[in-house]
C-alpha cells in the first residue's frame, strides 16, 4: 500500500539518498535539491509539501507539491490558485514495478483533499525527450495544454 510521509528529521537523510537510473538524471532534481528549494520556497511565503513515497513501509520514493502562484517569470498561467506535481521520483531500485502508477495515483488523491485551499487543476511540467514521464503522467489523466515551464511542456489534470 502506497502512504505518504511528510518529510522530517527521521526520513530527512534517507529521502536524499535516493536517486534515479544514470539515463533520468537529466530529467530530475536530486532531492538534495528539492528539500533546499522547498525550504526556501516555504521561508519566502510560498507553499512547498515534500514527502517521501512508501510502499508498504519502505521508502521508494519522493514527492513535492505546490499550490499557487510562485512569481517566477517561467511560471505557466495555470499555477494561479492551483496544485503543482513539483517533483516526483521513484528510487532506481523500486522502477518498473508499477510503484510510479501507484504513487502518482495517491499524490492525486492526497491534493483532491485540498490541502493548502481550493483548486481546479493539478498542473506539472517534463523534458519533451522524457517520454517515460509523459507515458506515466498520460496514463493517469494529463493532458498537455499547450503552455510551457521553462523548456518543458506543461500538463493539466482537472481535480
Amino acid at each position: 500500500m502506497i502512504e505518504l510521509r511528510k518529510i522530517d528529521s527521521e526520513n530527512v537523510w534517507k529521502v536524499i539518498k535516493l536517486s534515479v537510473d544514470v539515463n533520468q538524471k537529466d530529467f530530475v532534481a536530486t532531492n538534495t535539491e528539492s528539500i533546499i528549494e522547498a525550504f526556501t520556497t516555504i521561508t519566502s511565503g510560498g507553499v512547498a509539501l515534500p514527502f517521501g513515497i512508501y510502499n508498504d513501509g519502505c521508502l521508494v520514493g519522493f514527492v513535492m507539491f505546490g499550490y499557487g502562484s510562485t512569481g517566477d517569470e517561467d511560471e505557466p498561467q495555470i499555477a494561479q490558485n492551483n496544485y503543482c506535481i513539483w517533483r516526483f521520483m521513484i528510487d532506481v531500485k523500486f522502477q518498473g514495478q508499477g510503484i510510479g502508477k501507484k504513487a502518482l495515483l495517491s499524490s492525486l488523491e492526497y491534493l483532491k483533499s485540498m490541502p493548502c485551499g481550493e483548486a481546479e487543476y493539478c498542473w506539472l511540467s517534463y523534458e519533451p525527450e522524457n517520454i517515460i514521464a509523459k507515458k506515466l503522467y498520460s496514463s493517469a489523466g494529463f493532458l498537455e495544454n499547450g503552455e510551457m515551464c521553462g523548456d518543458e511542456i506543461v500538463s493539466v489534470l482537472k481535480l
